[in-house]
């Protein structure tokens, strides 16, 4: 927790993990101060008392720190930056002891003050990016992504992004069911239907903020049931068919035939695993027949359940 903190930067991660802990997962969550005082202002006025002090933890694997944004005045303040250099070094230590290190907005720049984000991909908020990249210029930025996570290093670019990032978390530590349950506890959009199961999909590909591309995929889980071709989806984004092409790869990092066929694996296996007959599951993955769709299931064999009897 620094000083002049972002509210929804602790609040919204912090209801996550909360909810977590109310569906009965394994979680203590402590607030903790990056300095000597046990009471800090937020940005808004709001005060946070009896904070804990950061030097006070030993931490392990299992753990995760979370840093917070602050007002980007206060990190051009060298006195400040000075005063904080014990967290700084303490953040660096439990990074290299495989600590999980997170930051929410402007707190990348935080964790750049440390030194664990040199040579490494991360995100922030699309304000300060240039501003980032000015100050640290040996940091790999990505300007468009909501989050970045990697081993043990996840960077957000803020406010919202940051429930993302936290739903994340609990997705990797707990499940897609759990994470699922609380997104729908806290009334989060998360630009796809309530009865879709496409919740790794859309964190592993959706995590950019190109809305044209957004629509496309939209676009493609709506009538997963139904044929359709490139062209279809680039006259209803607006774009030529190359441009599409190329900017979907270029925006999620996998082609658009290899998202198709993600979104029907991750279909046919939830029907599926609701009994359905496989004649009826390949329509409604958008095939003529079953064949095509055991085909496709062969083809992507490593994310099939140990039972798989009803495919024979």
């Amino acid at each position: 927790m620094p000083p002049n903190v972002h509210l929804l930067d602790v609040n919204g991660p912090a209801h996550i993990f909360y909810e977590a802990r109310e569906f009965g997962a394994n979680v203590d969550l402590h607030f903790v101060s990056m300095s000597d005082k046990s009471e800090i202002e937020s940005s808004a006025g709001l005060f946070f008392s009896k904070l804990t002090d950061f030097d006070s933890f030993e931490l392990s694997k299992n753990d995760f720190v979370i840093v917070p944004g602050l007002e980007f005045e206060l990190l051009s303040d060298n006195t400040f930056l000075k005063e904080s250099k014990p967290f700084f070094d303490w953040l660096h230590l439990q990074y290299k002891n495989g600590v999980n290190i997170c930051s929410i907005c402007t707190g990348t720049f935080l964790l750049a003050e440390s030194g664990i984000l040199n040579g490494k991909e991360c995100t922030t908020h699309w304000r300060y990016t240039s501003k980032l990249a000015n100050k640290f210029p040996e940091i790999n930025i990505q300007k468009d992504r909501l989050f970045v996570a990697k081993d043990n290093l996840y960077t957000s670019a803020g406010v919202s992004s940051g429930i993302d990032l936290a739903l994340y978390i609990v997705e990797n530590l707990f499940g897609s069911k759990l994470s699922s349950d609380i997104a729908k506890e806290a009334v989060i959009y998360f630009r796809r239907s309530e009865a879709d199961s496409q919740l790794n999909i859309f964190l592993q590909y959706r995590n950019h903020l190109d809305s044209r591309i957004h629509n496309a995929q939209d676009y493609m889980i709506k009538h997963i049931c139904t044929a359709f071709t490139i062209q279809d989806i680039a006259e209803k984004v607006n774009m030529s068919m190359r441009n599409l092409t190329r900017l979907f790869k270029k925006t999620t990092g996998v082609t658009i035939g290899t998202y198709l066929e993600k979104l029907k694996v991750d279909r046919a296996l939830q029907l599926l695993s609701e009994k359905n007959k496989v004649d009826t599951v390949a329509k409604l993955c958008g095939y003529k027949n079953s064949n095509q769709l055991r085909t496709l299931l062969k083809k992507h064999k490593s994310v099939l359940p140990t039972d798989t009897s009803s495919l024979k």
